[in-house]
């Protein structure tokens, strides 16, 4: 028995050990299946269900004025995402958070119901909503911070602008024609969480490889002249009843754009329910008929093929010109007997223009109209630019000739009429028009700098300046038709136009329906700066002399007293060199100002100091940097958490006290 007992008691040992060592082979066996065989596979589970990563757009490129003004900019805005995996009661989630975001419950509960980590549920959402988002506190629901499109001036030069779209995108303007310049390099936002899906950190990572981020553009544009070109077309569009009206005021010498407006307006920073017409840049993109500041450019190609001189005369018919089967009139029902060519300009004769088209010839007539950049794109520096209408000089009849010769018959844009007008303010030398000063990287050192180009040159000096004499008389003259244009103590040239729409439905021009413009530069006898301005259909008003001629008065009034004040002081007149295309570097002024907004930039991501300021003093700042101000108290602020020039932190959050002063 003895011996039996132990028999069995060795067969119960040997097979414990044999059952431990199965396991523990099977054990080993699944370990390596585990880690070597699966390892990879595991791991990329864990991480998938622990982090998270997604694309995140970098910040665009500012958009400065020509003084450093900032016109677009980038601030951080809060969106909202789910996690999925994360929401055990979505029916729940999906009504709270579609109650915060004003979204429908239904669709919340449809994307988080999807079997992934990740969705989208708001992009750049109000600082109120965030507030309300963090405070619910809903399991799987986070905010996460991206840059959001700001233009911190509304509607100023917004035609010009354009705007970009929720991914970053420049979609109109400025913001898609230089989008890969605008647009820095994407980025990736990680982030980490516990088992219990808790955030445990947040991590952006930088494409090391990719090419350096987005540049800063800086226009010719001075937002100052914007702003009064913008308020005082918005004044006479609704005093005259008008649909809508362009101004455009550039420099002659260089071909700078210092203003582009368009009325009707809008805002770039809610373009919900606009459609494209409201965003069409019309100065660039609508031809019209010019009318009486088409003949500017016929005198100034007869004076220059010396077949008239200012002084000869020209018998107007007594308002009633019979050309093969079409009969010319005076505008205004007006009679005029025998003119000399300068006062064919004053009182803006159609008869005494006509017949100076036909004794200058079709061929020769067509000619100049070329040189001076109509009937072809100008090349500025905007999308969209339509080249007007100009046909064939082998069509022409006799009365094409003589009703191109008072603007009826061709079409031209805003752009075209100031560019040519700017080469008779510039001695005789078109300049090629550009809204685009130049390129700087994100410290605000200049990476391109462009300078003025010269087109090519169309009159002569003499031609050029004995222009610019006929057309101050046209503003000077107590009598001209431009005298409401005129500016006290300097001499204003110009020429007024008042141009027929044409009516396809009846085949013919329109006795109602009317262009008003006037365009002019000044001083005359050294112009610095030309105005455009164009009214379309006013009601009230109908004249360019009327209409249009008192708004360039009123922006060139405050150019001068705001702005320009050593224009008075100016030299004689004297015609521009011509210079050929070249990249410079920028003005010293100029990059001094935007090397010092580069550090206010840099200043941008440390906390500010609010100390001191008033309640509404503080909110702005705030808002301009995008920090979320929580105040107590009332009155000036006295204490602030953080501390100025901390760090600003992912939540760029600040609590400021505010007491009243004894």
């Amino acid at each position: 028995m003895a011996a039996d007992s132990k028999k069995w008691l060795k067969f119960r040992l040997a097979s414990i050990l044999a059952i431990f060592l199965i396991l523990f082979i099977a054990l080993l066996s699944r370990a390596f299946q585990l880690q070597v065989l699966s390892g990879e596979k595991l791991k990329q589970l864990a991480v998938r269900q622990h982090i998270t990563t997604i694309p995140i757009h970098s910040e665009r490129g500012m958009i400065y004025d020509r003084n450093g003004e900032k016109l677009a900019m980038s601030v951080l805005a809060d969106s909202v995402c789910a996690d999925p995996t994360r929401i055990s009661d979505r029916t729940k989630v999906s009504r709270e958070i579609a109650s915060i975001l004003n979204l429908d419950s239904s669709a919340v509960l449809k994307k988080i119901s999807e079997p992934k980590s990740f969705c989208w549920l708001a992009r750049k959402i109000s600082s109120q909503q965030a507030l309300m988002v963090e405070s619910a506190n809903l399991e799987g629901i986070f905010l996460i911070k991206e840059p959001k499109r700001f233009y911190p001036n509304g509607q100023l030069a917004a035609h010009l602008i354009g705007f970009s779209g929720f991914d970053a995108e420049g979609l109109e303007g400025l913001e898609k024609k230089y989008e890969t310049y605008l647009r820095g390099t994407p980025e990736k936002l990680t982030w980490a969480r516990d088992a219990k899906g808790k955030k445990l950190f947040v991590h952006v990572e930088h494409n090391p490889s990719a090419k350096s981020g987005s540049a800063n553009l800086v226009l010719t544009i001075d937002s100052r002249i914007q702003y009064l070109a913008e308020t005082h077309l918005k004044e006479a569009v609704l005093e005259k009843g008008a649909k809508g009206g362009v101004v455009i005021v550039m420099d002659p010498k260089t071909g700078e754009i210092l203003a582009m407006a368009n009325e009707k307006g809008f805002n770039p920073n809610n373009i919900k329910g606009l459609t494209s017409e409201a965003w069409r840049n019309r100065a660039i993109t609508d031809s019209f008929d010019p009318g009486s500041t088409f003949k500017p450019f016929l005198v100034a190609a007869a004076l220059e093929e010396k077949v008239v001189k200012e002084s000869d005369r020209f018998y107007c018919e007594n308002g009633h010109y019979q050309v093969a089967n079409r009969v010319i009139r005076e505008a205004n029902h007006k009679k005029h007997g025998y003119l000399a060519v300068r006062d064919i300009l004053k009182y803006s004769s159609n008869i005494g223009s006509a017949k100076i088209a036909e004794k200058l010839g079709r061929e020769k007539f067509y000619s100049y109209i070329k040189k001076f950049g109509f009937g072809s794109r100008t090349g500025i520096d905007l999308a969209g630019e339509a080249a007007g209408v100009l046909r064939p000089v082998r069509s022409w009849t006799r009365v094409d000739t003589t009703n191109i010769g008072f603007g009826q018959g061709i079409s031209v844009t805003a752009i075209q009429l100031i560019t040519a007008l700017s080469s008779i303010a510039n001695g005789g030398v078109l300049m090629k028009p550009y809204v685009v000063k130049g390129f700087t990287d994100k410290n605000n050192q200049p990476v391109k700098m462009f300078a003025p180009e010269t087109v090519h040159r169309v009159l002569s000096p003499d031609t050029a300046r004995r222009m610019a004499i006929m057309l101050t008389d046209v503003v000077g003259a107590e009598d001209g038709t431009g005298k409401r244009a005129h500016i006290m103590n300097v001499a204003v040239a110009g020429k007024t136009g008042t141009a027929q729409k044409y009516d396809f439905k009846r085949g013919a021009y329109s006795s109602e329906k009317v262009r008003t413009s006037f365009i002019g530069f000044f001083p005359s006898d050294n112009p610095q700066v030309v105005i455009l301005v164009m009214l379309d259909e006013p009601q009230r008003d109908k004249w360019g002399g009327v209409a249009a001629a008192p708004v360039f008065k009123n922006i060139g009034e405050q150019i001068l007293n705001c702005f320009k004040t050593n224009i008075r002081e100016t030299p004689a007149f004297e015609p521009q060199p011509v210079h050929d295309l070249q990249l410079v570097s920028a003005d010293a002024s100029l990059m001094e100002d935007l090397a010092a907004e580069g550090n206010e930039i840099d200043d941008e991501s440390r906390m500010p100091d609010f100390k001191g300021l008033t309640l509404r003093e503080a909110l702005k700042m705030a808002r301009s940097r995008s920090i979320e101000l929580r105040v107590s108290g009332n009155g000036w602020a006295t204490k602030q958490v953080p501390a100025p020039g901390s760090d600003l932190g992912e939540d760029r959050l600040c609590k400021v006290f505010f007491e009243m002063k004894n």
